[in-house]
């Protein structure tokens, strides 16, 4: 399993956003975009995944952007990355309902033992810890 750019620039998106938290702030994409050096382009596209997991409120206009919804103790590291790369999983076996020869198949419990350590690891950091 390789964390694409798109999971590392949506956690880069969420600790811009979690600076600010608390504050009657809302951030642009430009902003981010400028001081990462990262495709705005790019950043809008990751917006997507990140909106339909709901994390953040939306604000049009000259002051608009982005502001968290949660606070970011809330946040899992691993909800973050799951919402831009779809899933966190090693080999596609272990997805969803898993492989119909997983009972049969001596290497199921290997990488599905992998991907709940990575996705438990995932899920025990908080944005917080990286703000």
């Amino acid at each position: 399993m390789k964390i694409s750019t798109k999971g590392r620039y949506a956690l880069t998106i969420m600790i811009h956003l979690g600076k600010v938290y608390g504050e009657d702030k809302y951030l642009s994409l430009t902003e981010i975009s400028e001081r990462e050096k990262i495709s705005l382009k790019y950043l809008e596209k990751i917006m997507i995944s990140l909106k339909k997991a709901d994390f953040f409120d939306v604000q049009k206009g000259k002051d608009g952007g982005y502001k968290l919804k949660h606070d970011p103790k809330n946040i899992t590291i691993g909800s973050i990355i799951r919402a831009a790369e779809e899933d966190l999983d090693v080999v596609d076996c272990v997805k969803g309902s898993g492989c119909p020869n997983k009972n049969h198949c001596g290497t199921y419990p290997l990488w599905k033992g992998l991907s709940d350590e990575i996705n438990d690891y995932l899920d025990s950091k908080t944005l917080k810890e990286y703000l």
